[in-house]
């Protein structure tokens, strides 16, 4: 079933869902199962599984030179939702990178999971590769999300890359994209990443999953300025709590994330991580009260592979 749907047939009521990452490279299916399970007594319609693209190491050689090496560290999406949508029999719903993709390879993955009856796609640009300052696309590849939500609408109309091909089946994806309630760190404003959200919705996605936040009042402007920008597909609030005192650092550099200076205030008294983490849920938990009675569609949880913070909100919130 598609989000927008699970979304309609709620009627209202605030839906649970979550986000998984692939286990690393040697580990077993079961490690996904052992961070799903704890969660499914909340019975999420839907659960996101992120992709990771390809990283470069290099190896010192004996004659002094540098190899250059591919390693895909996380590999696994497509496998995983399939697998989730075996098991569990909910939606998975895989992430689509423009980075590490040719249009070629898109449409290829698109067919698989087609095929495997997998009905939602979140479509993203991906970040930059660690030796990369800008992101840079795969020569022949989409360059933003936008041309990958108009490459996998245009699938959903039956139109491929092979013009000549005849008799072409549609896909039936419902896309999701991503928003920055404080804007992208790479966007010159916010006005102008909500331009460019725009297109991505006129280009055909039909819901967005925002960002991370921690001050529900950044989400509830950016939802208002997004509405008078005329954008009115589903805008899903992204959670998660903070477990350690290094991402009051970490956070705000790698994902370009405000914290309100109460929440900092009481990290930085916290005596340890463990209190740190206690911090964290309870104010995840005020988060999502709020969020729930403000009306929002879903409220996403941002797990990072551990369940135990989140099967706590959510006891509280579901």
């Amino acid at each position: 079933m598609k989000i927008t749907e699970h979304i309609q047939k709620a009627n209202g009521k605030c839906l649970f869902s979550f986000e998984i990452l692939p286990p690393l490279k040697g580990q077993n299916i079961q490690c996904i199962f052992d961070a799903i399970d704890p969660l499914m007594e909340f019975q999420p319609p839907f659960i996101d599984v992120t992709y990771h693209r390809e990283e470069y190491e290099f190896k010192e050689l004996e004659n002094g030179l540098l190899q250059k090496k591919v390693v895909k560290k996380r590999p696994g999406t497509v496998g995983i939702c399939a697998a989730i949508q075996s098991k569990y029999e909910v939606d998975a719903v895989p992430h689509v990178l423009c980075g590490g993709f040719t249009k070629e390879d898109t449409e290829n993955l698109l067919i698989d999971l087609d095929f495997l009856g997998i009905d939602n796609v979140v479509a993203l640009r991906g970040d930059a590769l660690k030796n990369e300052i800008y992101f840079k696309p795969e020569k022949e590849g989409n360059a933003y999300a936008s041309e990958l939500v108009s490459q996998i609408s245009n699938l959903n109309q039956g139109i491929y890359l092979d013009e000549d091909l005849k008799n072409t089946s549609k896909t039936d994806f419902c896309i999701g994209v991503a928003a920055y309630p404080e804007k992208h760190l790479e966007a010159p404003s916010l006005d102008s990443d909500i331009h460019f959200l725009k297109q991505k919705i006129k280009n055909g996605a039909d819901y967005i999953i925002t960002q991370m936040f921690f001050d529900n009042q950044k989400y509830f402007d950016f939802v208002a300025k997004c509405r008078q920008a005329g954008i009115t597909v589903p805008i899903i609030p992204g959670l998660k709590p903070i477990t350690t005192k290094k991402q009051l650092n970490l956070i705000p550099h790698r994902f370009f994330v405000q914290l309100p200076d109460e929440l900092i205030m009481q990290v930085v008294k916290a005596t340890n991580n463990d209190v740190v983490k206690e911090v964290g849920i309870a104010w995840c938990i005020q988060q999502s009260k709020e969020l729930v009675a403000a009306g929002v569609p879903v409220l996403h949880y941002y797990s990072m592979g551990k369940s135990e913070t989140i099967q706590r909100i959510a006891k509280e919130v579901f």
